[in-house]
């Protein structure tokens, strides 16, 4: 058994409560490690460390170019200990060695980009209506900034918010998910050793109503950056408005993948398993609900099937499994509920249903046909390996299905019209729409959602605004004359 102590400036840091807690190996079903239990007295310190590195010491002595240098040799430790990090991962949250290590590979791009774009952050002179001065605008870090990330992905999406926020000057204090802690605190260890700061970043591990909520009202924090359920990140949202804190909430998904009767089958088929069983539906831009035009919708139906039929489970360090566990066992329980819920309001199964007969929270992949976009396994977020399939008729009507739902952050399109290419990316309600492929990311290219999919953008160079204040400078630039009680 392992135990992870917190990391706080720059040093392993146990709990001030004495309590640890365990992290389970989804695949084995038990415990692998032991996690510090913090509390508000641990945030506490975590963020005074941040504060003290944000306004003194080596940190904001730092050119912007000086950051720069410092994410790219970031960069480069990720990509030394990627294999490393990786496996941590699949231990704790039990998906794919493959997936995991290739997000690994490709992280420190992140570093590499905002190291980057550091110092690009301009601001700009203001040409005035008024004789007698010089006004410019600055960039200014926003301050101390609450990362908060979830179980799935949990290096990953941290490099999203973690590297702009150094590249704009900011100071961090992290709360990984109490589910998968172990590879966020081995990171930030990894990122001091390759020479940040004592205190810039500094991870505190813990429960979200004590740590996190902890974090949210400190009242040296500035930003709050989450991902995660969008139930979470409403409270998080109403509490950080009462301190008027600045936040970025990338919340969950219902995204429809959308088939026309004119696309690849091939093509179409291969995007609607890969986007909904890949990650083990595990993803908020799982392709939950396959739309498909009815003229093939058997056609795509018996192709969907036949194909997640053949779904490899079992051991996620192994590289030939395709799926793997559930990272929890209360979203196991979920998942298996979700797919109760859809039997009673009349979906019809398809393919799969039930747990699977192996050791570990295992669920088989899982179609339902039959499917009405009011039902609940059409509303509501499973993240699990479980499809809706839902026939539509025509462009309207599978626009209307698509926005058919309070989420907003990822859709798919699969045709070979290009004009209608356009126009469905133009009327579905989504933060992001991919066109004959499904769940490409980059850091170049931006993500977010809208409606109850969160606020703000992750990702190129639009996120590196969410950490950075403008400020506005006016210079005297000769002996103003005049009344002293006018506004000039």
């Amino acid at each position: 058994m392992l135990r992870y102590p917190m990391f706080i400036e720059g040093q392993a840091h146990d709990p001030a409560g004495g309590e640890w807690f365990p992290s389970d190996d989804p695949y084995r079903g038990k415990p692998w490690a032991e996690i510090a239990k913090g509390d508000a007295r641990d945030v506490d310190v975590a963020v005074e460390a941040a504060y003290r590195a944000l306004t003194s010491g080596p940190w904001p002595e730092l050119t912007a170019s000086g950051r720069g240098a410092v994410l790219r040799r970031l960069g480069d430790a990720v990509a030394e200990n990627a294999r490393r990090l990786a496996e941590i991962e699949v231990r704790d949250n039990g998906k794919l060695i493959n997936e995991m290590y290739v997000q690994l590979s490709y992280v420190p791009q992140w570093f590499y980009y905002y190291g980057g774009l550091a110092d690009k952050i301009e601001g700009s002179v203001v040409p005035l209506d008024k004789k007698g001065y010089f006004t410019f605008t600055q960039k200014e870090p926003v301050g101390v900034v609450g990362i908060i990330t979830p179980w799935n992905s949990p290096i990953l999406l941290l490099a999203w918010k973690l590297a702009p926020a150094l590249a704009a000057g900011c100071t961090v204090v992290i709360k990984p998910s109490e589910f998968t802690s172990a590879s966020t605190i081995e990171l930030v260890r990894i990122l001091h050793e390759a020479g940040l700061p004592e205190g810039v970043v500094n991870v505190v591990t813990g429960f979200g109503n004590d740590v996190g909520a902890s974090l949210v009202d400190h009242p040296l924090v500035r930003k709050i950056s989450f991902t995660g359920a969008d139930t979470t990140g409403r409270h998080i949202g109403a509490a950080a408005a009462r301190g008027l804190k600045r936040v970025s909430l990338e919340l969950g998904g219902k995204s429809p993948n959308v088939v026309f009767a004119d696309a690849d089958l091939d093509a179409a088929v291969n995007g609607a398993v890969s986007g909904i069983f890949a990650a083990t539906g595990q993803t908020c831009i799982a392709g939950s609900r396959l739309l498909v035009e009815e003229s093939v919708h058997d056609e795509v139906v018996r192709r969907v099937v036949a194909l997640a039929a053949t779904a490899r489970m079992g051991d996620p360090m192994d590289e030939a499994t395709q799926v793997g566990p559930i990272t929890t066992l209360a979203q196991y329980d979920k998942v298996l509920e979700y797919i109760a819920i859809a039997q009673r309001e009349g979906a019809r199964l398809a393919l799969g249903g039930n747990a699977a007969t192996r050791p570990g929270w295992f669920v088989e992949p899982t179609i339902f046909t039959g499917v009405h976009n009011s039902m609940r396994i059409a509303q509501e977020e499973v993240f699990g390996p479980v499809l809706a399939v839902i026939p539509f008729v025509g462009e309207d009507d599978a626009v209307t299905i698509a926005n058919d739902v309070r989420f907003g952050l990822g859709a798919g399109v699969w045709t070979s019209d290009i004009g209608r290419a356009f126009r469905m990316a133009q009327r579905i309600h989504s933060g992001t729409v991919w066109v004959n492929t499904y769940r490409a990311v980059s850091y170049l290219a931006p993500f977010g959602g809208v409606k109850d999919s969160g606020i703000g953008r992750e990702n190129g160079i639009a996120a590196i605004d969410e950490y950075l204040e403008t400020k506005c400078v006016w210079i005297n630039t000769g002996a103003l004359s005049g009344n002293p009680f006018v506004l000039r």
